[in-house]
């Protein structure tokens, strides 16, 4: 899958809250969450490193989006995943919005594909961000 990553030289816990500073700094909230080693734990009895989905949206690009074509439902939010590394790092990986809203579709516009790049843009920016 494509995404933007960064890898970061802090706790899993630390390198999540600047996640949710720099997301926000976007215009980006965070309306879900997967705790997935808590799951596996919970579900399988599995230990596993800090593994953490969380469901990111910007309200402007979302209603934009869903405005010109309601399917976009489908790959909303845009999921930013982390993962814990061990010896103080972590993992930071952001979905590409230009592949969840397969560009390769000849139906999509150019204007889907100007959105794309404007979601893939203050994403990135959310990952300088992180990496700075």
């Amino acid at each position: 899958m494509n995404a933007i990553e960064v890898t970061l030289s802090l706790p899993f816990g630390e390198a999540e809250a600047g996640v949710r500073q720099a997301l926000s700094s976007e215009g980006f909230g965070v309306l879900s969450e997967i705790d997935v080693a808590a799951t596996f734990k919970a579900k399988l009895d599995v230990e596993r490193p800090a593994l953490k989905i969380l469901g990111a949206c910007n309200p402007v690009f979302a209603h934009r989006g869903l405005t010109a074509d309601p399917s976009l439902a489908l790959v909303l939010p845009c999921n930013v995943a982390l993962e814990d590394l061990g010896e103080g790092r972590t993992r930071v990986a952001i979905a590409d919005p230009r592949a969840m809203f397969a560009l390769g579709d000849p139906a999509r516009t150019s204007a889907d594909l100007a959105l794309a790049d404007e979601v893939a843009a203050a994403l990135a920016r959310v990952a300088e961000r992180l990496g700075a």
